[in-house]
C-alpha cells in the first residue's frame, strides 16, 4: 500500500471507531509507530480534524467523512462473494440484512461495475446447507483472476496441479463459471486439451494467466443445470461408501454428490454417490480414518488400499532427527 492509499485508509478507519492508539495503527497497517506519527502529522497539516492524546490515542472529530469511495471491480467482487457465502453458510436471520447489503452495494456503483457484478452473480454458484458454518477454505489467490476470466470471458492459462497427480499439467480453458462446494471455490471451464467441460479447483492452480484472446458462449450450456445433471452425467462413475454416523453429517457438507442411503450395518450407513475422479474419491475416504470404506467398485477399494500403503509405508521408518 502506497502512502496515498494509506492516509485515506487511515481516515477511514478512524471514522468507524472512536479512539485508536499509534501501536494498533502500526499494527494494522504492518509500519512502524513513527511511520503512523508522520502520517498523522500529514493529515493534520492537510486539514483533516484529528486530535491524538499521549497515552490515550487518536480520534477524529466528530462529524467529519470522507466522500463516498467508490470501489474497483476486485472490491466489488470480493463483497458479493462473501455475500453469497454468508447467505449460504449462515444463520437465516442474516439472509434479508446481507440481500440489502448487496442491493445498495449495487446502487452505489458505476454502471461498468454494476454490470461486472451482475455477470458475476449470474455466473457463480455457492452450494451449502443454511445453519451450518463453511467450511475452511484454502489459499484463493487465484480467485480474482478466475472471476475475470468468467466475466470478460477471455481465456485463462493454468499450471494445474490435479489430485494423484506428481505433476502439472498446462491448460487453455473458457471459464463458464464459478462454484463452491465441499470448502473449496471450483473453476467450471471448457478445457480446449480435454475437448469438454471440466471443473478444476482453484487452491490447485500454481500459475494463472489472463490471456487477451476471448471466446464465444458456449451454446446451450446453464451453469445450473450442469451441476445439477453432473451426478447422472455419463462420464460419472457410481461408487458405494459406508460412512459412521458421526462422518455421515461432514460426508454431506463436503460432497456436492447426492448421498443416497442404502444398508444400515456395523453402527453406520451405506451411500452410493457419483464422482468424477476415483482417485479424489479414494482420498477423500481415507481422510476419514476409520470413519469411511470404500465398498465398490473394485477399482475404487484398489485405489483406497494403495493410498493406504504409502502413508503406511511414511510412516514405517524413523523420522529424521
Amino acid at each position: 500500500m502506497n502512502r496515498t492509499d494509506r492516509l485515506v485508509a487511515l481516515v477511514m478507519h478512524l471514522q468507524g471507531r472512536r479512539v485508536v492508539r499509534a501501536a494498533e495503527l502500526a499494527e494494522h497497517f504492518a509500519v512502524t509507530e513513527r511511520t503512523i506519527y508522520r502520517d498523522m502529522a500529514a493529515l493534520g497539516e492537510a486539514g483533516v480534524p484529528i486530535s491524538g492524546e499521549a497515552g490515550v490515542g487518536y480520534t477524529l472529530l466528530r462529524g467529519y467523512h470522507l466522500p463516498p469511495v467508490m470501489f474497483t471491480a476486485e472490491e466489488a467482487s470480493s463483497l458479493f462473494v462473501g455475500g453469497e457465502l454468508v447467505k449460504q453458510f449462515t444463520d437465516a436471520s442474516l439472509h434479508t440484512p446481507m440481500s440489502s447489503a448487496l442491493e445498495k452495494l449495487r446502487a452505489v456503483l458505476p454502471r461498468d461495475r454494476q454490470d461486472h457484478v451482475a455477470k458475476l452473480a449470474s455466473r457463480t454458484l455457492v452450494f451449502g446447507r443454511p445453519g451450518r458454518s463453511a467450511p475452511e477454505v484454502a489459499d484463493q489467490r487465484w480467485l480474482f483472476t478466475v472471476q475475470q476470466g468468467v466475466v470478460l470471458r477471455r481465456l485463462l492459462r493454468m499450471t494445474y496441479h490435479g489430485i494423484g497427480r506428481d505433476e502439472t499439467i498446462q491448460r487453455d480453458v473458457e471459464a463458464q463459471g464459478i462454484v463452491f462446494y465441499g470448502g473449496a471455490w471450483y473453476l467450471v471451464a471448457w478445457c480446449q486439451l480435454r475437448g469438454g467441460i471440466r471443473h478444476f479447483r482453484i487452491d490447485r492452480i500454481r500459475e494463472l494467466a489472463l490471456l487477451t484472446t476471448t471466446f464465444l458462449p458456449r451454446e446451450g450450456f446453464s451453469l445450473q443445470a450442469h451441476m445439477n445433471e453432473s451426478d447422472n452425467r455419463a462420464d460419472s462413475v457410481e461408487v458405494r461408501v459406508w460412512l459412521c454416523r458421526r462422518s455421515e453429517e461432514r460426508a454431506r457438507r463436503e460432497s456436492y454428490a447426492t448421498l443416497i442411503p442404502g444398508e444400515a450395518s456395523d453402527g453406520g450407513t451405506a451411500f452410493t454417490l457419483f464422482t468424477f475422479s476415483l482417485d479424489w474419491m479414494a482420498q477423500w475416504i481415507l481422510s476419514f480414518g476409520t470413519g469411511a470404506r470404500a465398498l465398490g467398485p473394485a477399482s475404487l477399494r484398489r485405489k483406497v488400499h494403495a493410498l493406504a500403503q504409502k502413508v503406511m509405508a511414511q510412516h514405517e521408518s524413523p523420522a529424521a532427527q
